[in-house]
C-alpha cells in the first residue's frame, strides 16, 4: 500500500509539472503577449494628457503611432491645427504581458487628440502700414482693401493695385504697385515681346522709338486728369496663420484704412503770417487753433511771432494716397508778395508799401495731392488775361530782444486780467502778474534796456520802469529796495531791486508788467 501511494504521488507531481510547462509554453504562443527576455523595459504604457490609450512592446512603436494620429487629425482640415498634448510613455520589464492591437491604439490616440485641439489656424495675410496692422482672410481681400483706398480718389477707375514681391526683403514679403490701364497694357505687351535686338536692327528700332520734338502745346493739346497714383506709405503684406477671431472682415478693414483720423501736427509761423491766414492754410477755425494752443494763445487777438510753432490736427487716413493730376483753370490769382528788408527794424515790424490787386489768367498745371490736400503745383502753361499787382511789404530783419521771468522761484498769486480785489484799494482788473516771494528776494531785469523810472510810484510802492530797444517797457512794483537809477543802462538778468511789500498789497510779492505801445499785455505770453 505504501508503495502504491509513493508511486501515485510521483505520477501526480510529474503531471503537475507537465501541465504547468504546457501552460507556460502556450502563453508564448498566444497572440498579443510579450515574450520574456532579459533586455530591460519591454512593456510600454501610453498616456495622452494623463489618459491611458494602450500598451505596446516597443518605445519606437508608441512614437510612430503618435505621429500617425497627429497626421490623421491634421488631414481632417486644410487649416493649421494646434493641439495642447502631453505624451507620456512608461516602460517596465515583465515576464509576459498582453499588448494592444496597433489599430486600437491608433484609434484611442486619435480620439484623445481630438479633445486636445486648441484652435484652428487659418491661412491669412497681414497688411502693415507704419504702426497699423490688419489681418485679412485671403489675398483677394487684401487687393480689395488696397483698391478701395485708391478708388476713393480715382473717380474714373483708371488705376489698379497689383501685389509684387519685395526683392529687397530677405523673407517672402509682398508690396504694392499702382498701374494705370495704359501701363497695364504696356506691361502685358512688354512681357510678351522679345527685347533681344542687336546690331543694325536694334539701331533702327531705337530711331523709331525716338519721340518727335514738340512745339509749344495749346490748351487743347493736354490730357487732363490723373496722371499717376501711389501709396504715400510703404505697404507690407505677409502670409501668416491666425485663429478666426484675429481676422478682420473686409468691410471693417476698408473703413479703418480709408477713414480720416485726427493726426497731431505742427505749423511753424513765417513772416507775414496772421492767425486768420494760418486758419485758411490748415483749414482749421481760429478758435480751434487757440483751443489747441491754450498755453501760448489766450485769444484770436494774441500776438504771434516768426518761428513760433503751433499745434494743429490734420485729418489723415491710415493709408494715404498720392496722385499727380494735370488740370486746366481759369482763375483769379495774386502775385507773389515782394519784401523789402529793413535792417534797422525788428522782425515784428512791417509796413505795406504797395497794396495788391488780383489778376486773371488761364493755366495748365500739374498738381500733386496727398489725399485731398494739394501739396505741390507746377504750372505748365499760362496765359495772363489781366496782370496782378504784387503786394510790397517792408519788413524788419533784426531779432527782437527776449524777456525772462524777473525772479527765481516764487508762487504765482494773481494772473493778468479780471479778478476779485485782494485788498482794499487794489484794482479789479490786474494789469500784470504777481509772484509771492519773501521780502528781500532779488529782482532781475527781464530784458536789457534803459531805466526810465526808479523810485516811489503811489499804489505801486517802490517801482522800477525799464525801456527796451523794441519799444516795449517793463515795470517791477512793491519793492523794498531799488538798486538802479533813472537813465542807467542795464543788461538782461542784472539785479535791479529787492522784493517787498510797499504800496497797496496784501503781502510780500513782486508785481511785473509788460507794456506795448503804452498798453499793458499779458506778460506770460512774452516770457521765454
Amino acid at each position: 500500500m505504501k508503495k502504491f501511494t509513493r508511486y501515485y504521488k510521483r505520477v501526480k507531481f510529474t503531471y503537475t509539472k507537465l501541465t504547468v510547462l504546457t501552460l507556460f509554453c502556450c502563453l508564448f504562443l498566444v497572440r498579443g503577449y510579450v515574450s520574456f527576455e532579459k533586455t530591460g523595459e519591454n512593456f510600454f504604457h501610453i498616456l495622452i494628457n494623463g489618459q491611458q490609450v494602450g500598451t505596446v512592446g516597443e518605445m519606437s512603436q508608441a512614437e510612430s503611432l503618435f505621429v500617425s494620429a497627429r497626421r490623421s487629425i491634421a488631414a481632417q482640415s486644410d487649416k493649421l491645427t494646434f493641439m495642447d498634448v502631453e505624451l507620456e510613455v512608461t516602460g517596465e520589464e515583465v515576464l509576459w504581458g498582453k499588448v494592444d492591437d496597433n489599430e486600437k491604439v491608433l484609434t484611442n490616440m486619435t480620439e484623445a487628440l481630438k479633445g486636445s485641439v486648441q484652435q484652428t489656424m487659418h491661412h491669412a495675410y497681414t497688411l502693415k502700414v507704419n504702426e497699423y496692422m490688419v489681418n485679412l482672410a485671403n489675398v483677394e481681400e487684401v487687393c480689395a482693401l488696397l483698391q478701395a483706398a485708391i478708388d476713393k480718389y480715382d473717380t474714373e477707375k483708371k488705376f489698379v493695385v497689383e501685389l509684387v514681391h519685395d526683392d529687397l526683403r530677405e523673407f517672402n514679403v509682398l508690396t504694392t504697385q499702382v498701374l494705370s490701364s495704359q501701363e497695364q497694357s504696356a506691361k502685358e505687351e512688354a512681357d510678351m515681346a522679345d527685347y533681344t535686338k542687336a546690331g543694325v536692327q536694334g539701331f533702327f528700332e531705337d530711331l523709331k522709338q525716338e519721340a518727335p520734338k514738340e512745339g509749344e502745346k495749346d490748351f487743347e493739346d493736354y490730357d487732363f486728369g490723373i496722371l499717376s497714383m501711389d501709396f504715400a506709405e510703404e505697404v507690407e503684406i505677409v502670409e501668416t496663420y491666425l485663429p478666426q477671431n484675429q481676422l478682420t472682415d473686409l468691410e471693417t478693414a476698408i473703413n479703418e484704412v480709408t477713414k480720416e483720423q485726427e493726426t497731431p501736427g505742427e505749423y511753424e509761423i513765417v513772416a507775414g503770417d496772421t492767425l486768420s491766414e494760418i486758419s485758411i492754410k490748415v483749414n482749421i477755425p481760429m478758435e480751434k487753433i487757440v483751443e489747441m494752443n491754450s498755453e501760448t494763445l489766450e485769444s484770436i487777438n494774441t500776438p504771434i511771432r516768426v518761428g513760433q510753432k503751433l499745434i494743429i490736427t490734420v485729418p489723415e487716413p491710415e493709408l494715404s494716397v498720392t496722385r499727380v493730376e494735370e488740370n486746366y483753370y481759369e482763375e483769379i490769382y495774386d502775385a507773389d508778395i515782394i519784401y523789402v528788408d529793413n535792417d534797422s527794424w525788428y522782425t515784428t515790424q512791417t509796413k505795406v508799401l504797395q497794396a495788391p490787386s488780383a489778376g486773371f489768367r488761364k493755366i495748365v498745371a500739374n498738381e500733386t495731392y496727398l489725399n485731398d490736400k494739394r501739396v505741390e503745383r507746377e504750372i505748365l502753361k499760362e496765359e495772363v488775361v489781366m496782370e496782378a499787382v504784387p503786394k510790397i511789404v517792408e519788413r524788419g530783419t533784426r531779432i527782437p530782444p527776449s524777456y525772462i521771468k524777473p525772479i527765481s522761484g516764487g508762487r504765482q498769486t494773481s494772473g493778468f486780467g479780471r479778478r476779485k480785489a485782494p485788498t482794499k484799494g487794489a484794482s479789479t482788473y490786474h494789469k500784470g502778474v504777481d509772484w509771492a516771494v519773501p521780502t528781500g528776494t532779488p529782482v532781475y531785469a527781464s530784458c536789457g534796456g534803459t531805466v526810465a523810472k526808479a523810485g516811489w510810484g503811489s499804489g505801486y510802492g517802490y517801482v522800477v520802469y525799464i525801456n527796451h530797444e523794441d519799444g516795449r517797457q517793463t515795470r517791477y512794483a512793491h519793492l523794498s529796495k531799488v538798486l538802479v537809477k533813472a537813465g542807467q543802462t542795464v543788461k538782461q538778468g542784472e539785479r535791479i531791486a529787492l522784493s517787498g511789500n510797499t504800496g497797496i498789497t496784501s503781502g510780500p510779492h513782486v508785481h511785473f508788467e509788460i507794456l506795448i505801445g503804452g498798453k499793458q499785455v499779458n506778460p506770460l505770453s512774452y516770457l521765454d
